[in-house]
C-alpha cells in the first residue's frame, strides 16, 4: 500500500466513503511499482466537481511522484467512483511503461530468439 496519498477536493467535498475509495484503488498500485520506488512514492488525489449545463461532472487527477519521474493520470465522467477506477487504469499502464524502460530484465525478453528468426528468414 502506498503510504502517503493525499486525497483533496477542488470545489468538491470529499466524503469519508470516497476517501476510503481512492485510497484502496490507488494505495494498491504499489504493487506495479519497483522495489526502489516503494518507499517514496508519494501520491495525490485530486477530486473536482464542474457544474455543466448538462449536469454535474466528476474529474479526478492523479499525480503518483516516484524516483526520476512524475506519472499523472485524469479523467473525468458522470460518476466519482468510475472516474477513480478510469484514472486508476490509466497510472497502471504508465507503471508498466516505466517498470520497463527503467528494470533491465524486464520487457527484454526473447531478443535472442527474435533475433535468431529474422536472421533466419534472410538465408
Amino acid at each position: 500500500m502506498i503510504s502517503q496519498i493525499k486525497v483533496s477536493g477542488i470545489s468538491y467535498e470529499v466524503d469519508d466513503a470516497t476517501r476510503k475509495y481512492a485510497i484502496k484503488r490507488i494505495g494498491r498500485l504499489d504493487s506495479y511499482l519497483p522495489r526502489h520506488a516503494r518507499k517514496t512514492a508519494s501520491c495525490e488525489v485530486k477530486l473536482e466537481q464542474v457544474n455543466h449545463d448538462h449536469g454535474n461532472k466528476y474529474e479526478v487527477e492523479v499525480i503518483l511522484n516516484i524516483p526520476s519521474t512524475l506519472i499523472t493520470a485524469k479523467d473525468s465522467t458522470n460518476n466519482i467512483f468510475a472516474a477513480i477506477d478510469i484514472v486508476e487504469a490509466k497510472v497502471r499502464t504508465q507503471l508498466r511503461d516505466y517498470k520497463e524502460a527503467n528494470i533491465a530484465h524486464i520487457g527484454k525478453r526473447r531478443i535472442m530468439s527474435r533475433f535468431k528468426q529474422s536472421f533466419k528468414r534472410e538465408l
